[in-house]
Parts: structure tokens; C-alpha cells; sequence
């Protein structure tokens, strides 16, 4: 997904570091800052709930971009997305 990202030409961050944990993945863009956590073998809402609880989305509460929490399921049996959920 990184090199999706990078690919586009958009700033990308990986493992960024939070005083809580670390965010899989931040994109920001012009008008948009995406915040993607990764999970295999888990729901898309627990990965969801990891952004809540970590408080990830903390950092960018005073920016003026519009803010996207998006969580990604994996299957180690399909080794593909089994299920993602975007909160704004």
C-alpha cells in the first residue's frame, strides 16, 4: 500500500510514531489526511477501534483537512483484503 501511495506522488509515512503506538500508514494530500491501520486475521472495526484508542487522529485535530480513519482486514487464508470500513 506504501508504494500505491508513493506511486501517486502523495506524502506517505509509514509506522509513523505516536506517544501510544504506531499509525501503519498516514497519506496526506493537499485537502485530505488518510490514516490506515492494518490488521491480519482481524476485522476492519477492531482495526478501527486501535485508531480510537491509540488516538492516533489526535496529531491532525487542528488541521484544517479534511481527516479519513480507515481500517483494513486481511486473510492469511486468502492472503487478501477481507473486509475495510472508512470513518471520517
Amino acid at each position: 500500500m506504501y508504494v500505491l501511495c508513493k506511486l501517486m506522488g502523495q506524502y506517505t509515512q509509514v509506522e509513523r510514531h505516536t506517544s501510544n503506538g504506531r499509525m501503519d500508514i498516514v497519506v496526506q494530500t493537499d485537502q485530505y489526511v488518510y490514516i490506515m491501520e492494518l490488521k491480519m486475521d482481524a476485522s476492519a472495526d477492531e482495526a478501527l477501534k486501535q485508531i480510537e484508542d491509540k488516538g492516533y487522529a489526535k496529531p491532525f485535530a487542528a488541521n484544517p483537512r479534511k481527516l479519513f480513519k480507515i481500517g483494513v482486514g486481511f486473510s492469511s487464508e486468502t492472503r487478501r483484503i477481507k473486509e475495510w470500513r472508512i470513518e471520517d
